[in-house]
């Protein structure tokens, strides 16, 4: 294995200790997961074509789905496809009346990502690029920049709210060429849905309009058509923590929220967004549920029901869910060989344990927890982190003696605290649990 960088290696490690998804070096402990990845893939082909897509990622609490999408968004950064991605909490909804799905959106912007700035912030580097693009074509053909600019923004007219989009960017444009960073910075500013009321956008940009909850995905698709424009290939969205959505307790509200999730995936399915694909990560019983999940929305329902030819190990990863299969013992068992090879800076000379206590350390695992431990694996490679500090810093500790005292616990991702909130009376059932 090639030698691995100080930063990289304690990046990978400390945030897998903190049960995290680490931001870098992700390649170097990818496991299994070929065929999800696959499927994936030629979801991204078909946005750089001009196509569309809309996947469900379902696993369980601690299966790696956070893992998936961000190997997934790497993919798309590769493939020149702009990323953005963000995470739903109680603040940030795709749907809301109080200012939650513009917070989301302004979140989804702010991790704007290229693949020459893969940590966000992308947006005014697209913009720019853009206005680069026009420059140039604007000296080949002895036109003036400005009528590029104009010509090119009147595709975006047709689509809501284009208008004021195509205004917005010709700001930004008109400062760009004047040197006025205050105008710029009001056209980010508009671009990021950071604007609260139309009256402020009126008077820094001209425009009537700003972007809120009732505009957020319009204004993705937006977004979507602009960097196209802009000499990408497409963009691609990613939405973690969609459990957040399930555990709503009032039913109006989460079901405005799967009706968003259902016209997304309706001008998905139907090709009506160009350029623009979705993933999104939730939890089978997110999906599954009947009184509370995406199943208890019939057209949503009717639309994820998942292929009833694919039993008894046969599968289907051309339809809108990808479940991610459980890692195999096999698989774990290179994961965390893997995390071993990190730890040691990549220099075999350098291993703290030997491949047998690998194997006793599953083993111990598979005793306490049974086949949870490669299943949902998070709590697992906490404490074989825990496991290989422990023995960095104390030389004389025998491995042995170690791992006969290993404590791992089931993980339960909070699962216990769905339903914690208190149910409005508009809800049919209530559960409890002894």
């Amino acid at each position: 294995m090639m030698t691995i960088r100080p930063r990289d290696r304690d990046a990978v490690l400390q945030s897998l200790r903190a049960g995290v998804v680490p931001r870098v070096g992700q390649h170097l402990i990818q496991v299994g997961r070929a065929k999800e990845l696959e499927a994936l893939l030629k979801d991204i082909e078909r946005v750089a074509d001009g196509g569309s897509s809309f996947r469900v990622v379902v696993g369980e609490y601690g299966a790696g789905k956070t893992f998936f999408l961000n190997l997934v968004r790497a993919i798309a950064l590769e493939k020149k496809l702009v990323t953005l991605h963000a995470d739903l909490n109680p603040d940030r909804r795709l749907h809301a009346s109080g200012g939650q799905a513009r917070s989301l959106f302004a979140e989804l912007v702010k991790n704007m990502s290229t693949r020459t700035k893969p940590d966000g912030g992308a947006l005014a580097g697209v913009v720019e690029k853009f206005i680069g693009q026009a420059k140039t074509e604007a000296k080949a053909s002895g036109r003036a920049s400005e009528e590029v600019i104009r010509a090119q923004l009147g595709q975006l007219t047709e689509m809501v709210n284009g208008y004021d989009f195509a205004d917005v960017i010709a700001a930004y444009c008109r400062g760009f060429e004047e040197g006025n960073e205050p105008l710029k910075s009001d056209a980010i500013r508009w671009l990021r849905g950071e604007f609260s009321t139309k009256t402020d956008a009126r008077n820094a940009l001209g425009v009537r309009t700003i972007v809120d909850d009732a505009s957020m995905y319009d204004q993705l698709k937006l977004l979507a058509r602009f960097v196209r424009m802009a000499g990408y290939s497409g963009l691609m969205v990613c939405l973690d923590e969609l459990v957040n959505l399930y555990k709503l307790a009032n039913v109006q509200a989460r079901n405005s929220n799967y009706e968003q999730i259902l016209r997304i995936l309706n001008d998905s399915l139907q090709g009506s967004a160009e350029g623009l694909g979705f993933v999104l990560g939730g939890t089978p019983e997110f999906l599954l549920d009947t009184k509370r999940g995406l199943y208890s929305y019939p057209a949503l329902q009717s639309r994820l029901t998942e292929n009833a030819f694919a039993t008894d190990g046969l599968v289907d990863y051309s339809g809108p869910i990808v479940r991610l299969e459980s890692l195999t013992p096999e698989d774990f068992y290179v994961l965390l060989e893997k995390i071993r090879s990190v730890h040691a800076f990549g220099d075999a000379s350098k291993y703290l344990i030997p491949d047998e206590a690998i194997r006793a350390f599953m083993g111990h695992c598979a005793a306490r927890l049974g086949e949870a431990y490669f299943r949902t694996p998070r709590t697992t490679i906490t404490a074989f982190i825990n496991f290989l500090a422990v023995l960095e810093q104390n030389q004389t500790a025998d491995w042995r003696e170690l791992i006969g005292v290993l404590d791992v616990e089931p993980d339960t991702g909070g699962a216990s605290d769905v339903f914690d909130t208190a149910i409005d009376g508009d809800d049919e059932l209530a559960r409890f649990r002894l």
